[in-house]
């Protein structure tokens, strides 16, 4: 029987190849807390299907490479492209990503180009305001 693991793709720069982190927890042996940790597998993706933030399961497989222990079995939940391009922009320049920085930064588009309409109307409510002759 072959070992699955269901983690997050974190990279799909390299064709055909993934880099997945599957979280775990676990007791520290000595103080007994809860502890979070990860382990990074790079897993082949024949088809290159998978993409940044994709929930993904892997099988173990024979050595594909120095490093590529693990084979991409199926897509358990994908992210849609727009996130996974914020994703890939916000790597290259060195920022961590996480699910509500990517909902923020979504929402962003939308709720700017409101808040832009808002200020307009707000600013010539008060320049109405202020007109020396209406009173």
């Amino acid at each position: 029987m072959r070992t699955t693991l269901v983690g997050v793709v974190t990279s799909d720069r390299n064709s055909k190849t993934r880099r997945v982190d599957v979280e775990r927890l676990h007791q520290h042996s000595k103080y007994k807390k809860i502890v979070r940790d990860r382990t990074v597998c790079y897993v082949h993706d024949e088809n290159n299907d998978s993409k940044i933030g994709d929930t993904v399961e892997i099988a173990e497989c024979r050595p594909r490479s120095k490093s590529k222990r693990w084979e991409l079995v199926r897509i358990v939940k994908s992210v849609s492209d727009v996130a996974s391009k914020l994703k890939r922009e916000d790597q290259d320049d060195g920022v961590e990503m996480n699910a509500a920085v990517i909902e923020e930064r979504l929402g962003e588009g939308s709720s700017d180009e409101a808040a832009v309409g808002e200020q307009s109307s707000a600013s010539s409510e008060a320049s109405s305001e202020d007109a020396p002759g209406d009173e």
